[in-house]
């Protein structure tokens, strides 16, 4: 079974994935933007500090790529947006134990500081919660698509019960009332 397999294709959690991807997106461009406007060098480990972060032209740059790479999953959303933040997400915490090992070294090209290191798991564990939201857990609802689609012949039976239940329903509340006789008996 693939991975690809499993997905719902529409569904209306693709709302919390773009959401989440704009807006972690949005922070790294900003980041980012906000580094060429200082107009940093490109490997300086001289310790500049944008928005409480050490920074360099070469943090910035991928920054913004990353950010822009996130915004074009919102866009795009549904299952893409959600590989894609648990992708990113991951990257964003293995960067953060990378550099975690660094720090005062010469191979700290990106000029991380231990805020950076700090918002690295922060941003990494937000990104990623957004793309499992909903699709990865032990106790899914029901109604749940990833839950359907994981369980396809439960989700039938459902299906066929509550369809069963409303016809039903239907049934009932649309038949006439018989008239009562004149003892209260119906006929």
């Amino acid at each position: 079974m693939r991975l690809k397999d499993e997905l719902p294709v529409d569904h209306h959690l693709a709302r919390v994935y773009r959401a989440g991807a704009a807006f972690c997106g949005l922070v790294l461009l900003v980041f980012g933007s906000l580094g060429f406007a200082d107009a940093l060098d490109p490997f300086s480990t001289s310790g500049r500090y944008i928005a409480g972060l050490t920074t360099n032209t070469t943090l910035s740059v991928i920054s913004v790529v990353v950010g822009l790479l996130l915004l074009a999953g919102a866009v795009r959303g549904g299952n893409f947006a959600s590989t894609l933040n648990m992708a990113v997400g991951s990257l964003f915490l293995l960067s953060g134990f990378v550099h975690l090992f660094i720090l005062d070294r010469s191979a700290n090209i990106l000029d991380f500081g231990m805020t950076n290191v700090m918002f690295s798991f922060v941003m990494g564990l937000l990104i990623l919660t957004f793309g499992m939201y909903g699709r990865v857990s032990s106790k899914l609802s029901h109604d749940n698509p990833y839950w359907r689609q994981r369980h396809p012949r439960e989700a039938a039976q459902e299906s066929l019960a509550r369809r069963r239940r409303e016809a039903s329903a239907g049934l009932s509340a649309a038949a006439p009332a018989l008239p009562e006789t004149a003892e209260g008996e119906r006929p």
